[in-house]
């Protein structure tokens, strides 16, 4: 489990997450790195869920953005199609939160691919705690990106027993 949080505020966004591995209810790894600078570092990718899983649809991922001239939407849809129709990608668990200079995409083995509305999206077990501390620090504060995204993953790790506070952000 983990935490994965896109913030895209004032002109900024930024992709963090925790570092904490999990197998069952034991604590493996602290300090994992789950975020990944795709397409020369021009896209962010989060992912949570296993990892091997993750990584396969990491490389699938950046395969589709090279086809796709660095198109993330496209390459998430075509991502997501792929996912859900092949039966070897269709097994895989995980979700990707992913980002660029325009966009933030969730994408999902269901076939979704989901631009959240005001900019705010976290995957993970404590994605959803951590998406409500960033909506109130983005209404309510003057922090930008990547400094909202530090202060609700915090905020998720003191909530979330299957997330920690050794923090990986990344800002575009």
């Amino acid at each position: 489990m983990t935490t994965i949080l896109a913030v895209r505020h004032a002109g900024g966004v930024a992709l963090g997450g925790d570092g904490q591995v999990t197998q069952g209810g034991t604590v493996v790894k602290h300090d994992a790195i789950k975020i990944r600078k795709l397409h020369d570092g021009k896209v962010f990718a989060g992912f949570a869920g296993g990892t091997a899983d993750a990584m396969t649809l990491l490389d699938k991922f950046e395969g589709m953005l090279k086809k796709t001239q660095g198109n993330v939407v496209r390459a998430a849809v075509d991502l997501a199609k792929e996912w859900r129709t092949d039966r070897f990608l269709r097994r895989l668990e995980s979700l990707l939160l992913v980002a660029d200079k325009e966009h933030t995409l969730l994408i999902s083995g269901q076939g979704d691919v989901i631009e959240p509305d005001d900019g705010v999206a976290g995957i993970g077990s404590g994605g959803p705690y951590a998406v409500a501390a960033a909506r109130a620090l983005v209404k309510h504060s003057t922090l930008k990106a990547k400094e909202i995204v530090r202060e609700a993953l915090e905020i998720a790790a003191k909530l979330c027993i299957y997330t920690n506070e050794h923090l990986h952000i990344e800002e575009l």
